[in-house]
């Protein structure tokens, strides 16, 4: 459970992030479902590809039900350059497909009418999908609180002392959300991933010129 403690220190870390790299803005947002699509091709590989593969993808299909029906192949080879093409070209068929046999259509749209542990539990029961892709889809295209953890923002927060030592990623998800407050978690994820990517790093942390390090447990033990 988070403390009062341990929630200030998070304050204090989000406005000093929003003092240094000021107010993130993602990316022009997608629809729902496109969201979902071009997630599920992010795992396991940069931005730049993910993008590639989803412009190949829409490129290549007029619509989300030709993706869902074309021959396993064409999609395959249609999202290649994002990496474990065989697995996420079947796996992104098989949710198109659930989603139609379940809704009737190709449209995740009603999620923003439910609350967000329910919308969450719904998009996680495909394989796939679990907690990062589906707060993704919440935070970013349902205006949903959801606070997604990718390996930038595990690793950061780990180092700062926001997260129990051994915490495994899924449950970081849970703990992170109740250490940070809701309307503050659309900025925190993008500006963590930007200290981990530009400065806290995985095997060089570039601590002396860390706009947080003063917070960080991690600059504590190691300076």
């Amino acid at each position: 459970m988070a403390t009062d403690e341990l929630m200030n220190k998070a304050l204090q870390i989000r406005t000093t992030l929003l003092d240094n790299y000021g107010q993130p803005v993602w990316r022009n947002p997608l629809p729902p479902l496109d969201e979902l699509v071009s997630t599920i091709l992010s795992q396991n590989t940069n931005d730049v590809n993910r993008d590639r593969a989803f412009d190949s993808l829409t490129k290549s299909f007029p619509d989300w039900e030709s993706v869902r029906d074309a021959p396993q192949d064409k999609v395959i080879e249609a999202i290649r350059i994002a990496g474990l093409a065989n697995q996420k070209g079947p796996r992104i068929q098989k949710v198109l497909s659930q989603i139609t046999n379940e809704c009737g259509e190709l449209s995740i749209d009603f999620l923003a009418d439910m609350s967000v542990e329910d919308s969450k539990s719904w998009l996680t029961r495909f394989k796939g999908v679990g907690p990062k892709t589906a707060a993704i889809v919440l935070l970013f295209s349902l205006d949903q609180y959801a606070l997604p953890v990718d390996t930038h923002v595990y690793r950061v927060s780990g180092r700062l002392g926001l997260l129990p030592e051994r915490m495994g990623v899924e449950a970081a998800h849970t703990h992170l959300e109740k250490v940070f407050l809701e309307q503050h978690y659309y900025d925190v994820h993008l500006n963590i991933i930007r200290l981990g990517r530009e400065v806290c790093h995985a095997r060089k942390p570039e601590c002396p010129t860390c706009p947080v390090r003063k917070h960080c447990s991690y600059w504590k033990d190691n300076s």
